[in-house]
């Protein structure tokens, strides 16, 4: 049944948690153990079997991590966007760069908990978005007030995605096509794509034009940290 005072929820909630260290798996199975209302129905430890185990066990919630081998967590989201697939994420992770959070949230993830918090918070989370609310850790809520309080971005900036401002910013910092697929885990056409996007969303041309804006831009967007 439903804990006293949480909002009308279907039980048991269906979880599956992706994390690529066992021992960080068996910790969250652990302290969702103890309710329940909760039912783990499997586990991942790479992004290829989050989404076999999310199409074969269709469960309510995934807690996942970001750093995930193969495909990585931001990249599990954008293929759960392109197969049209709702599902309840909840991240759990170290980063707490703004940049990262607000591309996540963007991504549709509800939930965003920082590893170093007490393992009270995944149980939290995980009633809050089961019951179709959200569950923010305060590093988050603070990582992002902190973003907030350094000025709003540059009107250019402002026209651009997270994805997009990720993608500038690590241009700015000198790296290639390749390597900005690589770490985004994006195909480098994908890459070329979004280069042409933000061109034409910043109306510049020529050959170095974006490497030029980017540079020339690099204290703002030295502000949304990994």
């Amino acid at each position: 049944m439903n804990p006293p005072g949480e909002p009308l929820i279907p039980v048991p909630i269906t979880v599956l948690i992706a994390d690529d260290h066992p021992l960080m798996r068996q910790g969250i199975r652990l302290s969702l153990a103890g309710e329940p209302y909760i039912s783990i129905v499997g586990e991942a430890a790479n992004g290829e079997e989050i989404l076999e185990c999310v199409g074969f066990r269709q469960p309510d919630i995934v807690i996942l991590d970001l750093d995930m081998p193969g495909r990585n967590g931001l990249a599990v989201l954008r293929e759960l966007k392109r197969r049209g697939i709702t599902i309840g994420v909840i991240i759990l992770t170290l980063h707490t760069g703004a940049d990262l959070i607000a591309e996540a949230l963007d991504l549709g993830v509800r939930g965003y908990i920082i590893k170093s918090s007490a393992v009270v918070q995944v149980v939290e989370a995980v009633r809050r978005v089961a019951g179709g609310g959200s569950y923010l850790s305060q590093e988050v809520l603070d990582a992002l007030e902190g973003a907030k309080a350094k000025g709003p971005l540059p009107a250019e900036l402002q026209q651009l995605t997270p994805l997009e401002l990720r993608l500038v910013r690590e241009i700015a910092q000198g790296k290639t096509s390749r390597e900005i697929a690589a770490a985004l885990d994006l195909s480098g056409r994908t890459i070329e794509n979004y280069r042409t996007r933000i061109c034409s969303k910043l109306r510049l041309a020529g050959p170095n034009a974006l490497l030029q804006f980017a540079l020339r831009e690099r204290e703002s967007l030295g502000g949304l940290a990994k």
